[in-house]
């Protein structure tokens, strides 16, 4: 059986690592402390892989055929993918995978009526090396990552997250291997990446967000943060926060919100929340 050991959710803004120094200062603080926090939670968790959560930004599918959900089978993950390198600050990076753990949510998940492509060369961009730039420096943990449609429509509900979410975590307690299990959802906060609000934070949207993830009340997140509020706070961009809504679902209770930036110079709203409490 696997166990949650940790679950987190955070921004992958490019320019995070990208250009990182054009931030005020304070903000520049605040995310380091807050990224360390998460880093050092996460080595104190011990876990045996993260299955991490984040949207597809047609890196790796046409927009004419995106699937919902797309897991990477490999035994071996590499990023960035060419040209992102240049424009994340980033070097080339290896994570070893965990195949049999990937390959298991694609069976599992059909049986289960809930549809998983797969990878066996998953392409990265921001989505996942911003994470495991800060998160996983050394590439000691196993990464499984699963890449959302966040962005073609028919877009995905809050409530089909969340459904995902939990069905992954009953898969996960049944696994038959002893694996301790950390979750991370990554996107957002409000942000519209190229659009006419590039530069433009939606501010009172984070702060309502993050409450209520601090309010630990799945219900009334689920009911208020709908598809159209998240693409009034910022179209094709803020809606990646489904990834934070279906890693919720791994947990029960409040969340500790470490930091939050308007962030206008990383283009998008920053933040970074971890759970105490899994279900």
């Amino acid at each position: 059986m696997a166990r949650i050991v940790a679950a987190m959710a955070m921004t992958h803004a490019p320019g995070l690592t990208g250009w990182f120094a054009r931030a005020p200062e304070d903000h520049q603080a605040q995310a380091l402390a807050a990224l360390g926090e998460m880093r050092e939670r996460l080595e104190a968790a011990r876990p045996d892989v993260i299955v991490g959560f984040s949207n597809d930004h047609l890196l790796n599918w046409p927009i004419n055929n995106t699937p919902e959900y797309t897991v990477g089978i490999g035994e071996e993950h590499v990023g960035p993918a060419d040209w992102y390198d240049e424009w994340l600050a980033l070097d080339k990076y290896r994570i070893p995978g965990h195949p049999a753990l990937a390959r298991y949510l694609v069976n599992e998940g059909a049986r289960r009526r809930v549809a998983l492509a797969y990878l066996r060369q998953m392409q990265f961009d921001d989505g996942f090396s911003v994470p495991m730039h800060y998160l996983n420096p050394k590439g000691s943990i196993a990464l499984v990552p699963v890449s959302m449609n966040c962005t073609v429509p028919p877009i995905p509900t809050a409530e089909r997250a969340y459904h995902v979410g939990a069905t992954l975590r009953v898969m996960l307690r049944a696994y038959p291997d002893d694996l301790r299990v950390a979750v991370l959802g990554t996107g957002g906060l409000s942000h519209e990446p190229g659009g006419p609000r590039y530069f433009w934070v939606d501010e009172p949207f984070d702060l309502w967000f993050l409450d209520l993830l601090k309010q630990g009340d799945h219900a009334a997140l689920l009911r208020e943060c709908t598809l159209e509020r998240m693409e009034a706070a910022g179209s094709g961009g803020t809606a990646e926060l489904l990834a934070w809504i279906l890693t919720l679902a791994f947990t029960t209770g409040p969340a500790d919100v470490l930091a939050y930036m308007p962030a206008l110079a990383w283009r998008s709203g920053t933040g970074m929340v971890v759970w105490n409490q899994f279900a």
